[in-house]
């Protein structure tokens, strides 16, 4: 059962597939299997859904979809999450709340040190985090794979296939840990750097290629090699990167989906934004992009005309994903073209000015005398706004956050990329706590 990507004929998040519906539905029926949890991780990365399937009835052939089904529903609900907490913690959004779990996320606080994040229990839901959603997202993918490999392809036919994406969902959760984190550990492992964990995610994500190439799933192939792009540029591999994102086609978009059958299943950037008006799109920074004498369509924002939920904070819509079953992408073809000219500066213009043509957009008006990779940057935070790439682009360039006080006169504390929660340090053995 596939995801979609679109074609230059469709939207972005146009028609959907009709595996879509059955997906979501199996999904709705059994739940998240977190598949044999140590003792060790029952406190971090527990949930509770009805119809659970059972730990060890999972070794079973004719369970290889539920298990597939399960981590994709799992790794969408971290995916959203992250999303959003990053948006804020980069700057995309500000908190217009008087929640403190949403406050502590606004002034980035020591106490961020504490939070580990959980997938939303509905749509009012307002605690940010995504390092639990992201482990067991993780988790899911990783012991599913390892069931499904102990299954002969005599009782799972389509084995290959959901062994590739699997590892395309484990190599996805990796790149995120691995971008949103400061450090990282895995299964009560020992301390992992960003850079270790990329490592890891280029190993899923090119076990992935092999599966999708042996069941002939040119999408899976694709998905995975978008990331693998992703991650060579983020280890330094410019060479690797340019050459995985050439193999990207023009209209492709792998989408985490929505829906609004619960709200676990919801945008949670729409909820926060929209419905409940906790977190408005940084005006600043974002509320006014122009290209040219025009509003850039790629930033849509519009001035709610009201104050957030904090009753005092001017607010702004995000309009790219404007419903609550939005999708968000993954990867695109746009975002390969960004790491081509990232990893090529010598070709960047010419690949932005063919990127902004795709889309009817007037090409790039340069002097001669500006940093390629600042124009790149710049086409990154417009291109993908509010797709989970902010943070980590502040990260890796060194782009400065703010300091001194907020728009509420709070003091903006020391965090920039995400702690490993302080939960995982007392309870995993090999970081000493």
């Amino acid at each position: 059962m596939l995801k979609r990507i679109t074609t230059p004929s469709t939207s972005r998040t146009g028609t959907r597939p009709s595996g879509r519906t059955l997906r979501r539905a199996v999904f709705t029926a059994l739940g998240v299997v977190l598949i044999g949890l140590t003792a060790a991780c029952d406190s971090l990365l527990e949930v509770e859904l009805p119809g659970t399937v059972e730990a060890e009835s999972l070794n079973n052939p004719a369970l290889a979809q539920t298990l597939l089904n399960s981590a994709l529903g799992q790794f969408e609900c971290a995916y959203t999450s992250y999303v959003t907490t990053t948006g804020i913690l980069s700057g995309e959004y500000r908190n217009a709340s008087s929640w403190l779990n949403v406050n502590t996320w606004g002034w980035r606080g020591l106490e961020l040190n504490s939070i580990t994040g959980s997938c939303p229990t509905g749509r009012d839901a307002t605690g940010l985090g995504a390092y639990t959603p992201l482990q067991q997202a993780r988790y899911v993918a990783e012991e599913g794979g390892r069931l499904i490999e102990g299954f002969s392809e005599a009782d799972v036919p389509d084995r290959s296939d959901l062994l590739g994406q699997l590892s395309a969902y484990a190599g996805f959760s990796y790149i995120l840990l691995g971008e949103g984190f400061c450090e990282m550990a895995v299964d009560q492992g020992p301390l992992m750097s960003r850079t270790q964990v990329m490592e890891t995610a280029e190993q899923r994500l090119t076990t992935a290629i092999s599966h999708a190439e042996a069941a002939g799933n040119n999408e899976i192939r694709l998905l995975a090699t978008a990331g693998r792009a992703r991650a060579r540029l983020n280890l330094g591999n410019l060479a690797g990167a340019a050459s995985d994102a050439e193999m990207i086609p023009q209209g492709f978009v792998w989408n985490a989906e929505y829906s609004t059958v619960n709200g676990r299943r919801e945008n949670r950037l729409y909820n926060l934004n929209h419905r409940n008006r906790v977190l408005s799109v940084e005006p600043e920074e974002f509320g006014n992009v122009m290209i040219g004498d025009q509003p850039d369509p790629r930033v849509p924002v519009t001035d709610a005309g009201q104050f957030g939920h904090d009753g005092v904070t001017p607010h702004f819509f995000q309009e790219k994903f404007p419903e609550a079953d939005s999708d968000i992408p993954m990867a695109s073809w746009e975002e390969a073209q960004l790491i081509i000219a990232e990893a090529r500066p010598s070709e960047a213009e010419d690949v932005i000015n063919q990127l902004r043509a795709s889309q009817d957009l007037p090409a790039l008006e340069l002097s001669g005398d500006e940093n390629m990779l600042d124009v790149v940057i710049e086409e990154r935070r417009r291109q993908l706004f509010s797709e989970g790439h902010r943070l980590n682009d502040k990260l890796r360039h060194d782009i400065p956050f703010p300091t001194g006080t907020n728009h509420k006169g709070q003091a903006w504390g020391p965090i920039t990329c995400m702690p490993l929660p302080e939960q995982e340090r007392q309870s995993n053995p090999n970081l000493g706590g």
